[in-house]
């Protein structure tokens, strides 16, 4: 388990303890957080996932591969800190991690 932050744009917070082994787009739909729509299921084809990483975790988080980057092409107000929670698996180095979605998805 790892102790997941998802900030929706409101700034309300939810505080979810997700399993190890899936994303944290999968977090956020089991706990049915707001903000995170994830279409097509984890497979990265969509970026209705895309979230906003916390400073200070986004250069601790494996980097993007081409695929994530292309598709944040189509999400909504893409900053610099920008990711697809589908494309961040949960272990224990994630404990902690602290996400915020977006104004709105694609």
């Amino acid at each position: 388990m790892a102790k997941i932050t998802y900030i929706e744009n409101d700034g309300t917070e939810h505080h979810v303890d997700v399993p190890a082994g899936v994303s944290v787009m999968d977090g956020a739909k089991r706990f049915t957080i707001p903000g995170i729509e994830g279409d097509c299921g984890g497979a990265g084809a969509c970026a209705t996932c895309h979230v906003y990483v916390e400073a200070g975790w986004f250069d601790r988080l494996p980097p993007m591969d081409e695929l994530e980057h292309d598709m944040l092409d189509f999400a909504f107000d893409v900053q610099p800190n920008s990711r697809l929670s589908c494309q961040i698996k949960v272990d224990a180095s994630v404990d902690g991690l602290v996400v915020r979605t977006p104004p709105r998805q694609y």
